[in-house]
């Protein structure tokens, strides 16, 4: 059960259109195994898989900006039918504003989330920011809402949950 949100969270979860997502850490728990060919795996959770499918489904826009370039992200990303994907990012608040403008929206119906300092520009620029429960301690006071579920378990679809809940969409 997420925590309750206050009123102006309430209100600002309302107007949200586009998640957009940070990967190690968020969509994952932040481990990165490389096995001794070099290939690359990550944990995933098949839950924020699901709340991430039904958000597409409910019309809203979805988007990765990860600071790493990981074919794997592009295989998972491909498996939920996101197609703005960004990598290898450095500047992720040019990137965040590439996106909105992109899609013209505003950042106020925009959410990040993401779990280290580099997040830090686009959460402070959107309108609906938020962190896993294991974050970094600047971004967790940084968030507009922390979740109580950790990175790569569940963090993701508490953000969601909680955003379409307040727009009364939460649900198949």
């Amino acid at each position: 059960m997420s925590p309750p949100l206050s009123e102006e969270l309430a209100r600002k979860a309302k107007g949200i259109k586009l998640f957009v997502l940070d990967v190690d850490g968020v969509l994952t728990d932040g481990r990165i195994i490389v096995n001794d060919e070099g290939v690359e795996s990550k944990n995933f959770n098949v839950r924020d898989g699901m709340a991430l499918a039904i958000a597409r489904r409910k019309g809203f826009h979805l988007a990765i900006i990860s600071g790493r370039f990981s074919r794997v992200v592009e295989h998972r990303a491909n498996e939920l039918g996101i197609k703005d994907v960004h990598q290898g990012v450095s500047d992720k608040l040019a990137v965040f504003n590439e996106v909105l403008k992109k899609l013209g929206i505003p950042a106020e119906e925009a959410s990040f989330i993401g779990d280290d300092i580099n997040d830090l520009p686009p959460m402070e620029a959107c309108g609906f920011s938020a962190a896993p429960s294991d974050a970094d301690e600047k971004v967790k006071a940084t968030a507009g809402y922390v979740c109580s579920k950790p990175g790569g378990n569940g963090a993701v679809r508490e953000l969601i949950e909680v955003v379409l809940s307040a727009q009364h969409k939460w649900g198949l």
